[in-house]
């Protein structure tokens, strides 16, 4: 576990001189400044085990100290039911989770809400039932889709799913992951839906790191099962195709916590709030690169960006 950051205690030390020079107790200075809204407030903020949800974490841990708080970013935990366990046992204060895991994976729905606003909707009004809570989402997607390079895009002429139903059998070639193959959210229902018909000897089972660059090179397959915000899509030249049947469900990041959490700190919202709007997939995308494509470490990749948007 690691210690807060040391851009979070001269946070606090700021926060400490705001409050000497007559600085409200209840709130920040201005928009993107600091305060105590969240002072005593501890523990530890979770991530799953990939890039995306390491940054997240130490983004959040980072600002919520810059406001009062005294918090960490676990990064050690593998495996998302771990991590939801961990913050319904409070060994995490909260964690960033998606709408469509916590949809189906933890409230046992097998068909995803059309449309954003209503998926959240429907999420958040599901987990009040298990006391947590959903803060305002970031516009961020990591839905599943599919990737192709760009220039073989051009050359059969694909910008959507539906698309590939009319190429001929030998260029609908596929990379996926093992537990995409049997989801009811993955390869199955994709098939059905978009009414293709394609043979086991076109579809190679790899990592899910391999399949991005596996696509980008086009040898084992020209259609790349992706995660829309990781940083590889750009950094090889990969266009995503139009899930234009919105088969896929929407997978909306947001901040969980324990309804009992946000009670007795009811400031953690609007101090999320700061940041949540500005996390786009576009925007996380470049973040996912800075770690997945140039190997900097998510702690220090949260607080430049924090810095950058003068959040901390």
């Amino acid at each position: 576990m690691k210690k807060p950051t040391v851009l979070s205690i001269l946070a606090l030390t700021a926060v400490g001189a705001l409050a000497l020079t007559g600085c409200s107790a209840g709130g920040a200075a201005d928009a993107g400044g600091q305060g105590d809204e969240v002072a005593g407030l501890t523990g530890s903020v979770g991530a799953k085990d990939f890039s995306e949800q390491y940054i997240l974490a130490h983004l959040t841990s980072a600002l919520l100290n810059a406001h009062g708080a005294d918090t960490d970013a676990n990064t050690q935990v593998v495996g998302s039911a771990n991590v939801r366990a961990a913050l319904e046992s409070d060994d995490f204060m909260g964690y960033w989770e998606y709408t469509g895991t916590s949809w189906i994976t933890y409230n046992n729905n097998t068909t995803p809400v059309k449309g954003e606003e209503a998926q959240f909707d429907a999420t958040k009004e599901a987990d009040a039932a298990n006391g947590i809570a959903w803060l305002d989402p970031a516009p961020l997607n990591n839905t599943y889709a599919f990737a192709i390079r760009a220039d073989k895009a051009d050359e059969l002429g694909v910008k959507t799913l539906s698309d590939i139903a009319d190429l001929p059998a030998d260029e609908q070639t596929f990379c996926i992951e093992s537990e995409f193959s049997t989801r009811d959210d993955g390869w199955p229902g994709l098939k059905t839906a978009y009414g293709l018909d394609v043979p086991d000897s076109n579809v190679a089972l790899l990592d899910t790191g391999v399949i991005y660059t596996a696509t980008e090179k086009g040898d084992d397959c020209n259609f790349g099962e992706v995660f829309q915000t990781d940083g590889r899509i750009t950094a090889l030249d990969l266009v995503v195709l139009e899930d234009d049947l919105e088969f896929f469900p929407v997978y909306q990041g947001a901040f969980t916590l324990k309804q009992s959490t946000l009670d007795e700190y009811p400031g953690i919202a609007p101090v999320i709030a700061l940041m949540s709007d500005k996390l786009t997939t576009e925007e996380m995308q470049k973040l996912n690169a800075l770690a997945d494509v140039d190997g900097e470490d998510p702690e220090d990749i949260a607080n430049d960006w924090l810095t950058e948007q003068g959040l901390i």
